[in-house]
């Protein structure tokens, strides 16, 4: 855990390239909206597919286990997005897929991260709309709930490190 908020705090002190509109659309103490955009040169089915290979483009900094590999995303409504910790044989359940259209839409309910601790909950949306030469990715979480210290005070963090994910899926797609 801690080396997931020592890696969500360190992007506070970068400005991330790639990703258009990072923002946080609002915040306060019972909840927070963030969102993100991104284009990648494929399809919206093949950006759809990329979506369940989470472990090639999630950063291993940010999962429980170090490394991004041990990450699985089951593109069907009930699916499991879900890392195992091969020391010890342990498993965490991020999320679990609630709407699941390929090509145009994946949502999952989970508190990531550090939010997981606390009584709440969130939706993560990928929407994909075709554009010229690709797909644009719209990337939203919303968090609601009882998060002690207030869930404003992570929002800040949260956007910067859901908006990294989005930028290393973009680049993942370029290749």
């Amino acid at each position: 855990m801690a080396k997931y908020l020592k890696g969500a705090i360190g992007l506070l002190l970068f400005a991330l390239p790639g990703v258009a509109n990072a923002d946080v659309k609002s915040a306060s103490p019972a909840g927070f909206e963030i969102e993100s955009k991104a284009m990648v040169s494929m399809p919206p089915t093949e950006a759809y597919a990329k979506l369940g290979r989470i472990g090639d483009w999630w950063s291993s900094a940010h999962t429980y286990s170090g490394k991004a590999s041990n990450l699985s995303l089951e593109l069907r409504a009930g699916g499991c997005f879900c890392e195992t910790i091969p020391e010890g044989g342990g498993t965490i359940e991020h999320g679990r897929i609630i709407y699941a259209q390929p090509g145009t839409a994946l949502r999952l309910q989970g508190a990531l991260g550090p939010l997981q601790q606390e009584a709440a909950i969130g939706t993560l949306t990928w929407s994909l709309k075709p554009v010229a030469g690709g797909t644009e990715i719209t990337q939203t979480y919303v968090v609601g709930g009882h998060v002690r210290g207030g869930a404003d005070k992570f929002a800040a963090i949260v956007d910067q490190v859901m908006a990294e994910q989005l930028r290393r899926l973009a680049q993942s797609g370029a290749k």
